[in-house]
């Protein structure tokens, strides 16, 4: 398969950007670079999308560990040690063959790479063969400068949602950052999306709405959605470390003027207080970030 599937090359020519994306799209490849590896040994956190297995629900997790938990293991192989608390993506990370995306998000330095592939478990966690890798502009990142591990942080009990809460609500709306993950029948892929505080808007208990800013015109997740609206949302707070990870289906809407919407419609989320043992410093707010219109 090329770089692109029908669903992105859709996306391309309605937006008309079809001759930019192949010029970015050469920067995709499957092998693991050294600079590359270099980045993964030193990232606290990553995050993995996949769909289950049984329920067919596509979902987004965060992994931590201590850096070096993800690393580069052969030219086109990352391996990952995980704990044994995965969430609703247990069974994923527990098939061989999983079809998965993941992406090394460091706030530290403003960089990310993605990394998508065949997973096979492992007696530590899993491996990841690559089909593709590939980086990112720095483009709508806060800059958070570092990051402890508090004492005595436990994870809660999860808790099965069948509409937001009124937590779950405020950490959408504060939120700076949060994770899609997508699928096609080829593969998955995990994009990051950022923007002032403001920026996701919840629309009712069981529906968001999101500005899809300009990128860098691959359109990966837009074009996963038009072939399939499966897709996963993982919301973190990035002080007490609780997760929000939402399932559902999403379409992109494209207006006259030329901005683009994306509309989420939740089918179950997880609400885990603490589950995360990382706690980072404020952010520093990407001054690529458009005015985020709170009120919408």
């Amino acid at each position: 398969m090329g770089v692109y599937h029908a669903g992105s090359r859709a996306v391309q020519d309605l937006v008309g950007v079809r001759e930019r994306a192949d010029h970015v799209g050469r920067s995709l490849g499957q092998d693991i670079k050294v600079v590359a590896a270099a980045f993964l040994e030193l990232q606290p956190l990553l995050v993995v999308g996949a769909a289950d297995p049984g329920t067919g629900g596509v979902w987004a997790s965060a992994l931590t560990g201590a850096p070096g938990f993800v690393r580069a293991t052969g030219p086109r192989r990352m391996s990952v040690v995980t704990g044994a608390r995965h969430g609703p993506l247990a069974a994923a990370l527990a098939t061989p063959g999983t079809r998965v995306g993941t992406i090394a998000l460091d706030p530290r330095t403003r960089r990310r790479m993605r990394l998508n592939g065949r997973l096979t478990p492992t007696a530590r966690g899993f491996a990841v063969e690559a089909d593709q890798v590939f980086s990112n502009c720095p483009k709508y990142i806060q800059r958070r400068d570092s990051y402890e591990t508090p004492a005595g942080r436990t994870p809660g009990t999860s808790r099965r949602l069948t509409g937001l809460h009124a937590d779950a609500e405020a950490l959408i709306r504060s939120a700076d950052t949060f994770f899609l993950a997508t699928v096609h029948p080829g593969g998955a892929d995990v994009s990051h999306r950022g923007g002032n505080p403001g920026f996701v808007h919840v629309t009712s208990p069981r529906e968001l709405a999101w500005p899809d800013y300009s990128g860098n015109a691959m359109f990966l997740s837009l074009g996963n959605l038009r072939a399939d609206r499966r897709a996963g949302l993982l919301f973190l707070d990035w002080d007490t470390g609780t997760t929000l990870q939402l399932t559902g289906e999403a379409r992109a809407e494209f207006a006259p003027d030329g901005t683009r919407a994306v509309r989420f419609t939740l089918a179950e989320a997880w609400w885990t207080p603490a589950a995360l043992p990382l706690r980072w410093s404020p952010p520093e707010y990407s001054p690529a970030n458009p005015p985020a219109n709170v009120g919408e």
